[in-house]
C-alpha cells in the first residue's frame, strides 16, 4: 500500500476545510463582525493543487458546506475527495454520543446533496476521538464511512492518543489504541516521526513550525516504511487571514509560520508524490 509502480511512496494529502474562526483555540475570542475568508483562501490552493495534477482530500465543515455548496461541488468534480468534519466543529467531548449521530447524519446529507455521493472518510474536530468516546468509530460505520482520521499518536494539551499505533489499522472497539483485523473501520493516523518520543510531521502547526529541510528530511526517512498524511488549513496557508488577540502561547501556536506555509506545501507538492487518502488506502 502506498508505493506506486516507480517504487515511489504515495503520501495522503488532506485538508481541513473550516473557517478561521472555528480553529479550537481562536473560537472563544471571535469578534461579532467577521469575514469568512474561505474563498480567497481556497482558491489560491486549488490552483497550486492543479499546478503539481495533484488531488487531495478536503474534511468539509457542514456549515460551511452550507453556505458554499458551489465552492464544495467545485473542489469535488476537480477530482479531490470530500469527506466529513463535523457540522459544527465542536469536540466530541462537548457533542457528546447523540449530538456527534446528529452532526454525522446532518453533514453527510448536505455532502450527498451537493456532491452526489456520502463521504468515506471522516476527520474529527481537533483530533478528538479518543478512547472516552470511541463509540464514534461504531456511529461513523452505522453511517456508511470506511475510514477515520482522526487519531493522534502523540500527547498535547489539546489531543492525542501517544499509545496508538502509526500506521493504518483497524480499531478495537474495546480500545482503540489496538488493532482488530476484524474492525469494521480503517484508522489512518497522523503521522509523526521516532526520536525517542513521537513527533508530529503531519502539518498544521508541525508544518509552519519546522524548516522545510526537517519535513523533507522527516517524510523521506518515514517513507522508507509507510506513507504520511499531510493535514493543513485553508486558513493557516492565507497571509490575509484575520489575527486576533490571543494569550502568547496560543497566538504563537495559531499564526507561527501562517506567511510562509503556502510555499513550503509547494515545496513539498514539488518533492513527494500525494494523492487522496481513499487512494493510499485503497479504497
Amino acid at each position: 500500500m502506498g508505493i506506486s509502480g516507480g517504487l515511489r511512496m504515495i503520501n495522503a494529502l488532506s485538508f481541513d476545510l473550516e473557517y478561521w474562526y472555528t480553529a479550537e483555540l481562536v473560537c472563544r475570542c471571535v469578534p461579532d463582525e467577521k469575514e469568512d475568508q474561505v474563498i480567497e483562501a481556497v482558491y489560491p490552493l486549488l490552483d497550486l493543487l492543479d499546478e503539481y495534477n495533484t488531488k487531495a482530500t478536503f474534511f468539509v465543515l457542514g456549515k460551511l458546506a452550507e453556505k458554499y455548496p458551489e465552492l464544495i461541488r467545485e473542489i469535488s468534480e476537480n477530482g479531490h475527495e470530500i469527506g466529513s468534519h463535523s457540522y459544527s466543529h465542536k469536540t466530541l467531548h462537548e457533542l457528546g454520543i447523540k449530538n456527534f449521530e446528529y452532526e454525522i447524519e446532518k453533514t453527510n446529507e448536505i455532502l450527498r446533496s451537493i456532491t452526489g455521493r456520502y463521504p468515506l472518510g471522516f476527520r474529527a474536530p481537533t483530533f478528538s476521538i479518543d478512547n472516552t468516546n470511541k463509540w464514534a468509530l461504531d456511529i461513523l460505520v452505522k453511517n456508511g464511512y470506511r475510514y477515520d482520521s482522526s487519531i493522534f499518536p502523540v500527547k498535547t494539551n489539546l489531543y492525542g492518543v501517544p499509545d496508538a499505533p502509526v500506521v493504518s489499522y483497524n480499531p478495537s472497539r474495546n480500545d482503540i489504541t489496538v488493532h482488530d483485523p476484524d474492525g469494521p473501520i480503517i484508522e489512518y493516523p497522523l503521522s509523526v516521526i521516532k526520536f525517542g518520543i513521537n513527533i508530529p510531521i503531519s502539518g498544521g502547526f508541525y508544518l509552519r513550525l519546522f524548516p522545510i529541510s526537517f519535513l523533507k528530511y522527516a517524510i523521506n526517512r518515514v517513507n522508507m516504511e509507510r506513507s504520511v498524511v499531510i493535514y493543513m488549513h485553508p486558513w493557516e496557508m492565507y497571509s490575509h487571514t484575520r489575527k486576533v488577540q490571543l494569550p502568547l502561547v496560543s497566538h504563537f501556536i495559531t499564526y507561527y509560520g501562517v506567511n510562509s506555509a503556502f510555499n513550503k506545501l509547494d515545496h513539498l507538492l514539488a518533492n513527494f508524490k500525494f494523492s487522496p487518502i481513499k487512494e493510499v488506502l485503497g479504497l
